[in-house]
């Protein structure tokens, strides 16, 4: 197992350090009490603006203020004198947007994080390209006016998104700053014609509540399952040479599930912090009942029983899923499932882990489309061979999983070839065999799901 860092080394921090002595008391390295700290504040904070700070009771500009400093606060709050590089960037790309040509808005907003390439596409739509060359999509949240210094700091820096996101779209921010979001929700789906007169105001607590109880049970597994089995547990000579192969197998699914709940924890509560705000109105489902998944990252049920690996792409961190779908995916000529993973994978940063996660995620996804492609069809005539069908896909697809996000939490390029080596490359191996010897079929059907980064609007041929 590797050695543990140094005791100054895991408290060491250029944020905040008075919550230092918390830190040593629970043991845990001082930025992610930071990180914690800010988002429960977050949280109450968000209940206090929707609440006192309501459209109905102050202006937008107000609102946008105090979102912005907030969350400025945050981010010097966890980082210090860091921050100055995301102000910096956040300064410059407003004066590039603001000066530059239509043309060339997006091209160096590129180098930058989510929501500013977000804006930059969505500017560039409503602004440099003709209406009959957009997708519904892209025309729906298409921005024709150019946004004011003020609304695009409360955009990049309010205080719900700015320490973990979720990224979203610059109308819905701004529709939910001037007191429109409900109401706009509702009208898409003709809330008047199925017999109402008025519309409601849909309260979110009862979202609130629900998602704060999934972070609790998330930090629970936490606190339990990820300090049983720890990442480091890969690296061990007994699993790298003294294992046999299934103790391998089933050794990694289980370390891999175990590193799962921080990711649930921090998605989730950023999702009830917005929601807490007013932020993150989804609509309503078939029953009739609210949702409040707007801004939802993630969709624990159907990422743990996902039975292809494109199901559980498209329900873990879903908005940045969309993120790279509408910049990436609908906007590139030629191979969109490659450069697709080549973007994610040089958005998320420099460690090699990454590169072999999303190398090995581009082989497995065209392997898996080629044998759904070439077999699903011969298990849907009975629903015993369809529930055969679904058990085998759904334990082939989470250890495919478990396989190919190993380097993304390994990181290093050493741990991550020993691992590779003790599993024989198999899932490599399987899957450049599939796409090399098995016949390319056309899908049957191109489902149109807006959550996905293989769903789009006009097709794509990889």
């Amino acid at each position: 197992m590797a050695a543990a860092p140094p005791p100054s080394l895991s408290y060491r921090t250029t944020g905040s350090t008075c919550l230092h002595p918390l830190s040593r008391l629970l043991g845990v390295p001082l930025d992610q009490v930071n990180f914690v700290a800010c988002q429960l504040v977050a949280l109450f904070a968000a209940f206090w603006f929707r609440i006192y700070l309501s459209p109905g009771k102050t202006s937008p500009e107000v609102r946008h203020t105090f979102a912005t400093i907030f969350g400025i606060y945050f981010v010097i709050f966890c980082f210090g004198w860091y921050s100055a590089h995301l102000f910096v960037l956040v300064l410059m790309c407003y004066g590039i947007m603001v000066t530059a040509s239509i043309s060339n808005i997006p091209r160096p907003l590129m180098i930058v994080t989510q929501k500013i390439t977000t804006l930059a596409f969505q500017v560039h739509d409503g602004l440099g390209r003709r209406a009959e060359d957009l997708s519904a999509e892209q025309h729906r949240l298409a921005i024709k006016v150019k946004p004011s210094f003020l609304e695009y700091l409360s955009y990049l820096l309010n205080f719900m998104s700015v320490i973990a996101g979720p990224c979203n779209n610059f109308k819905d921010y701004t529709a939910f700053i001037e007191g429109r979001h409900i109401h706009m929700k509702l009208l898409e789906v003709n809330w008047k014609q199925k017999g109402f007169h008025s519309l409601p105001e849909p309260s979110p607590t009862g979202a609130v509540i629900h998602k704060l109880c999934m972070t609790l049970v998330a930090l629970l597994l936490f606190l339990t399952l990820t300090k049983t089995f720890p990442v480091t547990c890969l690296m061990d000579d007994w699993f790298v040479h003294r294992a046999n192969f299934l103790t391998r197998l089933g050794y990694l699914y289980v370390v891999m599930q175990a590193s799962k709940p921080k990711y649930y924890f921090a998605w989730t509560l950023a999702d009830a912090v917005n929601n807490a705000a007013g932020f993150g109105f989804s609509g309503v489902d078939k029953n009739g009942n609210f949702c409040w998944n707007l801004l939802s990252n993630l969709n624990i049920w159907k990422i743990e029983t996902a039975t292809s690996f494109k199901m559980y792409l498209e329900n873990w961190n879903i908005q940045t899923a969309i993120w790279l779908k509408r910049v990436c995916y609908e906007r590139v000529p030629w191979y969109p499932t490659v450069l697709t993973f080549v973007l994610s994978a040089l958005w998320h940063g420099v460690y090699p882990g990454y590169y072999f996660t999303f190398l090995t995620g581009i082989l497995v996804t065209l392997a898996a489309r080629t044998v759904r492609n070439n077999y699903r069809y011969c298990f849907l005539s009975s629903r015993t061979l369809k529930l055969v069908y679904d058990v085998v896909t759904w334990a082939v697809t989470q250890l495919a999983v478990s396989y190919t996000v190993a380097p993304f939490v390994m990181l290093a390029v050493e741990p991550t070839i020993s691992l590779y080596k003790s599993m024989y490359f198999y899932l490599h191996i399987i899957s450049l065999l599939i796409i090399i010897f098995l016949p390319v079929r056309p899908q049957a059907h191109m489902q149109m799901q807006p959550q996905t980064l293989n769903s789009v609007n006009k097709k794509k041929a990889d």
